[in-house]
């Protein structure tokens, strides 16, 4: 992917409703969702809201037709404050967009951006079926921190999660 493939920008309030249109295309394949319906954008609302862009980001990437072709989210880790400088970062793609780089893209712009957030380890939380994004993650250094066996049940199968992270920083002593 060339640089210049994909604009990323931070998520205004009229995005909302590709971001969530995006993320409804995702529920059906089981593999990236726990949500098992789609959602509704004013479901959305509070979430979007839950993201400023100078603590916990919500990006949108678009194509070279100005259309959305993916979002990348920074959440609060567990909302207490000593995990405030843990984010989890969710990556979502149209699906014309995938298999071109751009989550990739999106994955080391955020690890090159978290510090500047005050973020200094980042979490992902996949499922153990998802090959494409462990894959994704991995090559960018993510590591295996945890696994939480069977915890989902998608259509009758039950479904591992894993946990991935990567310190960005050392910790201060």
């Amino acid at each position: 992917m060339s640089d210049t493939a994909f604009t990323v920008r931070d998520a205004q309030p009229r995005d909302l409703a590709g971001i969530v249109a995006i993320y409804n295309s995702t529920v059906a394949s089981r593999m990236v969702t726990a949500d098992t319906e789609p959602v509704s954008v004013a479901s959305r609302q509070a979430w979007f809201d839950a993201h400023p862009p100078g603590r916990r980001p919500l990006w949108v990437a678009e194509d070279s037709a100005g259309r959305m072709a993916g979002w990348l989210s920074f959440s609060d880790f567990y909302g207490r404050p000593a995990y405030g400088a843990t984010a989890e970062v969710s990556i979502y793609l149209d699906a014309a967009s995938r298999g071109q780089g751009l989550g990739r893209h999106l994955l080391h712009k955020a690890i090159a951006h978290a510090p500047q957030i005050g973020v200094h380890t980042l979490l992902g939380f996949i499922f153990g079926h998802n090959a494409p994004s462990l894959g994704l993650f991995a090559s960018l250094g993510f590591e295996r921190w945890g696994n939480l066996p069977r915890v989902a049940v998608l259509d009758g199968v039950e479904r591992d999660l894993v946990i991935l992270g990567r310190h960005l920083t050392k910790p201060a002593s």
